[in-house]
């Protein structure tokens, strides 16, 4: 994939573009079933947005990409990230599967168990030395049944906390 939740189908995009612009259709490229890859970018830098995975290989157990049937292989070393972003202070989930592994990696680096955040709220903690928020958000895939309107309302409070 070239960027993230490149997938037409996902709402990801059109949360933002709620948000931010108060057009959900304002990454698409018009005319077509595409989001525009540049214009995301270019909004990803100016929010100091990044975006990657709890995992680097996941095996699918079924024909479908549902926490349930995902298996991680290999879990993305989340210290190493932070480790070449020390100005990181804030962490987003935005799925089951996503959630668990986070909270294994931040449980082990804290020494404690971590608390699990309710959707659309977050945890505080002190890992990799510094102080870090975890965000979980609801999933933008269309598969959560919860409105278009209703997955923004959550993520808003994600960046009304800055």
């Amino acid at each position: 994939m070239d960027f993230f939740y490149p997938n037409w189908i996902n709402d990801f995009w059109r949360i933002m573009g709620l948000l931010f612009f108060a057009d959900k259709t304002y990454f698409e490229c018009a005319c077509t079933k595409r989001f525009d890859k540049e214009r995301i970018v270019q909004f990803a830098t100016e929010q100091g947005l990044a975006f990657y995975d709890t995992a680097t290989r996941v095996r699918r157990l079924k024909d479908n990409a549902s926490d349930n049937f995902l298996e991680i292989l290999q879990p993305t070393d989340i210290s190493a990230l932070l480790y070449q972003m020390p100005d990181c202070h804030r962490i987003v989930t935005t799925g089951g599967k996503a959630s668990e592994e986070l909270q294994s990696q931040l449980s082990k680096a804290a020494g404690q168990q971590v608390a699990m955040p309710a959707i659309g709220g977050y945890t505080s903690l002190c890992c990799y030395d510094r102080n870090l928020e975890w965000w979980r958000m609801p999933s933008s895939s269309r598969a959560y049944p919860l409105a278009l309107e209703k997955k923004a309302a959550y993520y808003k409070r994600l960046f009304q906390n800055d």
